[in-house]
């Protein structure tokens, strides 16, 4: 199933979706069950959460018609939003970096994330920033100090993600400002929707793409993962209790802005797509900040 958050007259709501990717359907799934959330985080959170939302949506396309709005991120405001880095074994190289011995983690702050078609904003005060195609994992069961065995009982679904970084504050600045690098507003384009993870056969073998203006930048699959997912999840929870509507990005895999001869950052009026098999596409345009 693919669930998207939508803004509508009658306020934000979560809806089904149907039809192809290019030309999609929207459903209102509480006009299936009143009693549903109209909130993603929520509807996971629901032990019978997604069963209902099946349901609903059955209902709703017997008895009612599509809806129109504006596509927000699936989950507009995540409790967490947690990143791995040099997860791609050929990007740690293209980057110039060490093959990690075990998950490197950081987080951007639920603050910076933005929808499908919403602006990617390029702060006045960075001249470096570059694009990342990534896989994102939505948490749907919590827990802590969970095994690899159990991790993937606790995914909800996934979505596109584009971790956009600043690249002279994330590496140019003393001591390397990660943090700062990778939070600023707008910096974490989500969607367009959340595909369930009974849609996805395995999400360890997905084609990865980015394209910029077009042209096909990254071109990967996630097959190259180095830590998969229960490694992941296994990895974090020893220390973080993750909780439904968490989301993990996996990391990314070569071809970003920073490692290309010339290099390559962002500019205003560019056009980034994020496409990852089976999720859709994640389409924004770039301006200039402030």
């Amino acid at each position: 199933m693919r669930i998207a958050t939508l803004k509508t007259e009658q306020g934000t709501l979560l809806a089904g979706v149907t039809g192809e990717d290019s030309s999609p359907q929207f459903w209102n799934l509480a006009a299936g069950d009143a009693g549903l959330p109209r909130c993603l985080s929520l509807l996971l959170a629901m032990p019978d959460g997604l069963q209902r939302a099946a349901a609903a949506m059955e209902a709703v396309q017997s008895n009612g018609s599509p809806v129109l709005g504006q596509l927000l991120a699936p989950i507009p405001r995540p409790g967490k939003v947690l990143c791995i880095g040099l997860n791609y074994r050929d990007h740690a190289e293209e980057s110039g970096m060490a093959i990690p011995n075990e998950p490197v983690c950081f987080s951007k702050f639920s603050s910076c994330v933005i929808g499908p078609q919403d602006e990617i904003r390029l702060p006045s005060v960075s001249k470096k920033v570059d694009y990342e195609a990534e896989l994102v994992a939505v948490i749907g069961q919590g827990g802590r100090n969970i095994s690899t065995a159990d991790a993937m009982k606790h995914v909800a679904g996934y979505m596109n993600g584009n971790d956009v970084s600043a690249r002279d504050w994330q590496a140019g600045r003393p001591g390397g400002q990660w943090l700062l690098g990778k939070t600023p507003d707008t910096f974490a384009p989500l969607g367009p929707w959340l595909v369930t993870a009974d849609e996805i056969a395995d999400p360890h073998q997905l084609g990865i793409r980015l394209r910029l203006n077009g042209e096909l930048m990254q071109d990967s699959s996630t097959s190259q993962l180095i830590f998969k997912l229960p490694e992941l999840i296994a990895h974090v929870s020893q220390l973080i209790t993750l909780e439904p509507g968490d989301v993990i990005f996996t990391g990314t895999p070569p071809g970003v802005g920073m490692a290309r001869k010339p290099p390559v950052f962002l500019q205003d009026g560019d056009v980034v797509e994020v496409e990852i098999d089976g999720l859709g596409v994640l389409h924004n345009s770039v301006v200039a900040g402030d």
